[in-house]
């Protein structure tokens, strides 16, 4: 994934790549919408169960939000070891710039679970400097 942020935590690689959706934001109405693209790699020697997800979601302002559930995108994957498993949603925010980072709750085969950190990415307009504020 090119102008992606990637991260490995007990061999399972989280990769997260930002897009800004200019035909659904209203800049005029403070509303900036922002895909993102996750792959979830399992590097490790046994399957994993994607559980539950956290998100710490915060605007240009430093306003904070944190999302967190079941699962992503309605399902709860079994990736297997080698397998990746991708999907997209989406962000909004009321200022044009942004960060969202963290983690997903796997479970192993033998009910232990432990934690998967998404790393730290950046949501910018595509004409601005890209940093992680």
């Amino acid at each position: 994934m090119s102008g992606s942020y990637s991260a490995t935590t007990h061999g399972i690689e989280v990769s997260v790549e930002p897009f800004y959706l200019d035909d659904e934001s209203k800049p005029e109405e403070s509303e900036f919408i922002w895909a993102y693209m996750v792959e979830i790699h399992n590097g490790g020697q046994e399957p994993v169960q994607l559980k539950t997800r956290y998100w710490q979601i915060t605007d240009g302002l430093g306003r904070q939000e944190e999302v967190s559930g079941d699962g992503v995108v309605g399902e709860q994957p079994v990736i297997e070891p080698g397998e990746t498993f991708e999907y997209s949603s989406h962000c909004p925010l009321s200022t044009d710039n942004g960060i969202m980072a963290g983690s997903y709750a796997m479970e192993r085969p033998d009910g232990t679970r432990f934690n998967v950190v998404i790393p730290a990415f950046s949501l910018d307009l595509p004409d601005a400097i890209r940093s992680l504020n």
